[in-house]
């Protein structure tokens, strides 16, 4: 497997992974679906966008890279991870995070602020607290899953 910058081949498997994660309804605040239109446009705009690309071929995973806000704060960057449910726990999380860190570094940013991680999502917040991210606090009731209750939200954030 290697992780690299997208390409426009990979879109449609890169919008099936995205929307994956999407329709979980249990990560990501997006609850619409990319489309062909969308997905392109939507990867465009990031400052980056890497992928896992298994020995096929396959997108496996992938990542986006942008700023969290402007001006003043836009040394901060964000990013959001989907990895394919059938290739979870080997461990392209954490290469994706760590190219991640990379990538962004390269381009300029001094922090990684993940904004909204939701407390039950355990595998995440082990791995990001691994990595050596800090937790910021507790937001209650900051996330609505997919079937309408609330979960808190964990901020977190790495200085590179």
């Amino acid at each position: 497997m290697i992780i690299r910058k997208y390409e426009n081949d990979d879109i449609c498997q890169m919008i099936n992974l995205w929307n994956e994660v999407v329709e979980d309804g249990i990560a990501f605040p997006q609850e619409e679906l990319l489309t062909e239109e969308t997905g392109a446009e939507f990867f465009a705009e990031q400052s980056y966008c890497g992928v896992a690309v298994d020995d096929s071929g396959e997108v496996v995973g992938l990542y986006i890279l942008h700023p969290n806000n402007v001006g003043r704060c836009g040394h901060i960057c964000n990013a959001s991870y989907a990895v394919s449910s059938k290739c979870r726990g080997r461990h392209i999380g954490e290469k994706l995070v760590l190219d991640c860190i990379a990538q962004a570094k390269d381009i300029g940013f001094m922090i990684l602020q993940f904004n909204a991680v939701v407390e039950s999502n355990i595998h995440a917040r082990h791995l990001y607290e691994r990595i050596g991210f800090k937790q910021l606090g507790v937001i209650p009731n900051g996330f609505r899953m997919k079937d309408g209750h609330f979960e808190n939200i964990c901020p977190y954030y790495i200085e590179l």
